[in-house]
């Protein structure tokens, strides 16, 4: 029985951890808080788990709250720009693109408590501590693997950046989340779970979407704001009510379609609030400890994105899938620096297309072809939903954000597959 140690218990790591566990490993598993904790603690982020996502989970059996959370159908983007004699602004683009399948978000102190949880039930080791750098140095050598899962502290440093891969030195983007009861649908598709998202050019953006959290169906709302520009006003991390507050009154100036619906909402508990910044970067996957040993960065730890795109959660279990596998092909065979380097380079793979459409969607003044691209969404249904499945596959989108030939390329197609499908209709009629 092969033995693995794991330091970061989010969605990478718990996800690798109980994977891994099925597998017959000896897993131990260093998180620096209980599952109470976790649980009963501050919110930690936004997520939205697409498709693909959601079939590692499932994949795995971990799918505890498929039929608790909302099922998400489609991806909404619209575009604002200033009213007259600068009230508030008004809607130049808005659109619903399908996704191919079921997308889903659950509050992370619920999913990762529950795994913790899981985990231990499994007869997983787990030790509760806010592992350093001396802890890993202290512990590589009783194991055959040690991977780091978190992006965050001492342990990230650990990974070098990679300034080829990593154009941005600074945060792009200041952050602000609420988790909201009493939000109301969308009045043009009641009956319609999606993810919203607004571009305020200049400014920023914000995303609405349903979420699963710990007191039931709700919806976040989340401000992504250009560092000192008019939405960046949570520096000062208010209190939660202030927290809300600024939130509306951003949105009924910016977004006032979306204020409208949120006139009646209410903080879903006292630790339903965040605001912060991280820089984005890309960071070598193999860290060097003290003593000679080697950690392989998991997710995070070594991609990280801005949340602009919505990859973040949905990268973390494709790294933690395409490391598991990595893991179990490679058997009794030791895992040295180049196992490491080639199980990276296989993420890398899906994971760079993410990387770069994010980077290319945080400049604060988009290119032409973006905002033609969007607007031809508007008119062609089958572009909408090519956009909508790219948060779940980028891969299949990222070159028509960062290329203007291939945004128009992008369009032309999404026109002629309309007017195939008008003309078929016609000839059927």
């Amino acid at each position: 029985m092969r033995r693995i140690l794991i330091a970061g218990a989010g969605q990478s790591g718990l996800q690798l951890a109980l994977g891994l566990q099925s597998h017959g490993y000896d897993v131990t598993l260093i998180s620096n808080r209980t599952s109470e904790e976790i649980r009963s603690g501050r919110v930690t982020s936004t997520q939205c788990m697409f498709p693909t996502a959601l079939s590692h989970e499932h994949q795995l059996g971990l799918g505890f709250w498929a039929a608790a959370a909302p099922r998400i159908e489609g991806v909404g983007v619209s575009v604002a720009e200033p009213g007259p004699a600068g009230g508030p602004h008004r809607r130049a683009v808005d659109w619903l693109g399908r996704l191919g399948g079921c997308a889903q978000s659950v509050d992370q102190r619920l999913k990762m408590s529950g795994w913790l949880d899981t985990f231990a039930d499994r007869g997983g080791r787990l030790v509760v501590h806010a592992a350093a750098v001396s802890d890993l140095d202290a512990l590589a050598g009783h194991y055959d693997l040690v991977l780091v899962a978190t992006g965050k502290g001492e342990l990230a440093e650990l990974f070098p950046r990679d300034p080829a891969r990593s154009p941005h030195t600074a945060p792009q983007r200041a952050l602000a989340v609420a988790y909201v009861h009493g939000l109301a649908p969308r009045p043009e598709h009641p009956d319609t779970e999606a993810v919203r998202c607004t571009f305020v050019p200049g400014a920023g953006e914000l995303f609405v979407l349903p979420v699963l959290t710990v007191s039931g169906r709700a919806d976040v709302l989340f401000w992504e704001a250009v560092p000192d520009g008019p939405l960046d006003a949570f520096q000062d991390q208010p209190g939660p009510a202030e927290h809300l507050a600024r939130t509306l009154e951003l949105m009924e100036h910016y977004v006032p379609w979306e204020y409208a619906r949120a006139t009646r909402v209410e903080l879903t508990d006292a630790q339903a609030t965040l605001a912060g910044r991280y820089t984005p970067a890309v960071r070598d996957p193999v860290g060097r400890l003290p003593s000679g040993g080697l950690a392989l960065g998991v997710a995070d730890a070594v991609v990280a994105d801005d949340p602009v795109t919505g990859q973040g959660a949905n990268s973390a279990a494709k790294c933690a899938a395409a490391y598991l596998a990595a893991i179990v092909r490679h058997g009794e065979r030791p895992f040295d620096e180049a196992w490491m380097r080639a199980a990276f380079a296989r993420h890398w793979a899906s994971a760079r297309h993410a990387t770069a459409w994010t980077n290319a969607m945080l400049a604060p003044r988009q290119p032409g072809h973006v905002r033609e691209l969007l607007e031809a969404a508007g008119r062609h249904q089958p572009l909408a939903d090519r956009i909508a499945a790219g948060f779940d596959d980028p891969a299949g989108i990222a070159d028509c954000f960062l290329d203007a030939g291939r945004a128009a390329e992008c369009v032309t197609e999404a026109g002629a597959r309309r007017a195939g499908a008008g003309q078929a209709a016609g000839a059927a009629g």
